[in-house]
């Protein structure tokens, strides 16, 4: 009766403490999710979880089909690796390059559970602040870049990884901090702090205040997401950050976030590799990797079709 779909969904739930959040992601209405839970429920003969509870709570079955879940899940996992580790090369290197520190908090897992199934795939890492990846990737210098910036090229590849909302962050005091949603004319008047990278490739800059003509009075660089962040609490600037990324200092209080635009600004990141032949398995996988344990670990993120 339990099949691989239940399980998955059941992980999801607990991953995400609702019923909303998991349809989401798991591209499903909520009322198809919970169709497929009572009639779940209802072959087992057994409730799962308390549904008017937030997080959810799982009742004793629940928690047994989840500790199941886990099992066969990594089972699973594991068994397509290796198949795919025989399919094609065990051998290589892996580059990367990322634009901004906001990804370590959940690159640095990623790589470390890459580099367990992987064991002899040669992995580095360095920021793309001092050097233009795009060129360096199509040159072969690296392999991987971690980026919201896609330009398209016919011998590059971007696999999506997740979709987030940029948010300004502002000091609590700022006057700004008043409103509901920021326009780009309240920009023009502000200091906007950002990570070094050429303002063509920012999102607040090339979907947001340069389509509205917008100009910010000045700019400033920094390089560390909590150097930004210091600078915005001690009213020195603004600035656009992820909204994962800011959720630790917002609550602790440190800052405050206002969305771009009444729709909100919501940047897709992305994995961009060249073109590779098949038996380099491993890059699927580490983006995959990428993605379960953003899914599972960041807050206020969209898994993309």
């Amino acid at each position: 009766m339990l099949e691989l779909r239940h399980l998955k969904t059941l992980t999801m739930l607990r991953n995400t403490g609702s019923l909303v959040d998991a349809a989401r992601r798991l591209h499903l209405t909520q009322s198809a999710l919970s169709h497929q839970l009572r009639d779940l429920e209802d072959k087992l003969d057994s409730q799962l979880f308390e549904r008017k509870t937030k997080p959810i709570r799982f009742t004793r079955s629940g928690l047994e089909i989840l500790k199941c879940a886990d099992q066969v899940l990594a089972a699973v996992q594991q068994t397509e690796r290796t198949l795919k580790q025989m399919a094609g090369t065990q051998h290589g290197r892996l580059y990367m390059a990322i634009e901004c520190h906001s990804c370590f908090e959940w690159l640095m897992p990623t790589i470390n559970q890459f580099r367990e199934q992987w064991p002899d795939i040669e992995i580095d890492l360095s920021t793309a602040f001092h050097f233009k990846p795009i060129p360096a990737l199509l040159n072969g210098d690296i392999d991987m870049v971690i980026t919201s910036d896609r330009q398209l090229h016919p011998d590059l590849v971007y696999r999506p990884l997740f979709r987030y909302q940029s948010m300004l962050a502002v000091a609590n005091q700022h006057p700004l901090n008043q409103q509901a949603f920021i326009e780009p004319q309240d920009l023009q008047n502000e200091t906007i702090i950002h990570y070094p990278i050429d303002r063509n490739r920012l999102d607040v800059f090339s979907q947001f205040l340069q389509p509205a003509g917008v100009e910010p009075l000045n700019c400033r660089e920094a390089e560390l997401t909590l150097m930004i962040v210091q600078l915005v609490a001690s009213g020195r600037g603004v600035a656009c950050l992820p909204n994962w990324a800011l959720q630790p200092y917002l609550q602790n209080n440190l800052i405050s976030a206002i969305p771009l635009g009444a729709d909100g600004l919501k940047p897709t990141l992305y994995a961009a590799h060249r073109q590779a032949p098949e038996e380099q398995h491993f890059l699927a996988d580490f983006v995959q990797i990428g993605l379960e344990n953003c899914l599972s670990q960041l807050d206020g993120i969209e898994s993309v079709d």
